[in-house]
């Protein structure tokens, strides 16, 4: 396994950032020189320097490092459709090895990695395959943000099904309230320890903005390597 993490979800918009980059903070504190990664982004703005994401640019912010943007995001796309449909508009194709170098790349020159994927587990990407194969590539146990809302537990057990039928360890999951008034919160949380038998990371109740230094506060770590 690569020193690292993947951080999937159970759904587009679920928290995937705001949980990356929480996870970037806790793992400095302790002393560790982390990257964070988002290796493919649609929705960019185009600015001077090319297109870039915000996502992207908050994975670079919690780490406090100087990476290329081009490590961090090496595909990056302006509409916010399906990445593979973006990149279809443009002529371009999402080749697995262009990010495995960048992955490469960051991973010489820190200790962990931290790649937030894009959508949910079973985004396709292209002809090399879709999220889950990207994970697999990179050989990166996963954390699983579970967005707290109706539906999630059907979501979070599908998703870690499949993530351990792919061969990865599920190193851990948070729950992420992404909406106000989610009924019987406490007995959803219970009925998620129950059934995705993996570590509860953190629950992140809902807030209009965080930082991740306020995020780390809510959750840990699993052990490097995990």
């Amino acid at each position: 396994m690569s020193r690292g993490f993947f951080v999937t979800g159970t759904d587009t918009g679920v928290g995937k950032t705001r949980v990356s980059a929480g996870l970037i903070a806790v793992l400095r504190q302790q002393g560790l020189r982390v990257a964070g990664m988002k290796p493919v982004a649609s929705g960019c703005a185009a600015t001077p320097a090319g297109l870039r994401n915000d996502d992207a640019l908050a994975l670079i912010g919690a780490s406090g490092g100087d990476w290329p943007y081009e490590w961090v995001n090496p595909y990056a796309f302006a509409p916010p459709i399906a990445p593979h449909l973006a990149a279809a508009d443009v002529g371009s194709t999402i080749r697995f090895a262009v990010i495995e170098q960048a992955f490469g790349q960051l991973a010489a020159q820190s200790d962990c990695v931290v790649v937030e994927g894009v959508g949910g587990w079973r985004v396709p990407l292209g002809p090399d395959g879709d999220v889950a194969d990207l994970a697999m590539g990179l050989q990166l146990p996963v954390v699983l943000v579970v967005g707290l809302r109706l539906g999630c537990l059907n979501h979070a057990a599908l998703t870690a099904a499949d993530i351990r039928r792919c061969g990865l360890p599920l190193a851990g999951w948070v729950g992420n309230a992404i909406e106000t008034g989610f009924e019987r919160l406490d007995d959803n949380l219970k009925a998620l320890g129950d059934s995705l038998a993996a570590p509860c990371l953190g629950v992140l109740r809902h807030a209009a903005a965080a930082t991740p230094a306020s995020v780390a506060r809510d959750l840990r770590a699993p052990p490097i390597g995990s």
